[in-house]
């Protein structure tokens, strides 16, 4: 790979990643292949899911507690933690605007995700993200209530309940 990249046959992407040159990059998907675990969460898994007002700045990332984001990655994107047992709730493929697979949470455990952040979560892209999925044919408030229920935030959705109506 390196001496197709020395003569100029392939671009170095990321490390262990290369592409064509002259070719747009996909961030999200090569990040995806850099580290393995993440799944993209949070502000960009409202973007993912389509329910989100704005393209993020940075990638939000989550990751199973004891896995750790690579130090090339780490200034990048924005890294949430949980215990492995939640790791995988409501875990979706979706499509990037490049047209690539990456793994990000359904838009119901994004929601429940930015709620059980609040500290760190924009409130205006929670509003905005709350009011769009209200308003979406594709929302599934059963599935919402079951997961504030298991990631306690109830109290905050029923708070929030007159968008969601």
């Amino acid at each position: 790979m390196l001496d197709y990249a020395r003569r100029g046959k392939l671009e170095r992407l990321r490390h262990g990643v290369y592409g064509l040159p002259d070719t747009v990059h996909d961030e999200m998907y090569t990040l995806q292949l850099c580290q393995s675990k993440a799944v993209f969460s949070h502000e960009t898994a409202l973007y993912l899911n389509g329910i989100g007002e704005r393209t993020p700045f940075a990638y939000a990332v989550t990751l199973p507690r004891k896995a750790s984001l690579s130090s090339a990655l780490a200034g990048e994107c924005e890294c949430f933690y949980v215990k492995p047992a939640w790791y995988s709730v409501g875990m979706a493929e979706r499509r990037t605007p490049f047209g690539n697979p990456v793994r990000c949470y359904n838009a119901e455990r994004t929601l429940c995700d930015m709620l059980r952040c609040s500290k760190r979560t924009n409130v205006e892209a929670l509003h905005a993200a709350l009011k769009n999925y209200a308003a979406s044919p594709q929302k599934d408030l059963h599935l919402l209530g079951q997961y504030g229920a298991m990631f306690g935030v109830e109290k905050e959705l029923r708070m929030f309940a007159g968008l969601l109506l």
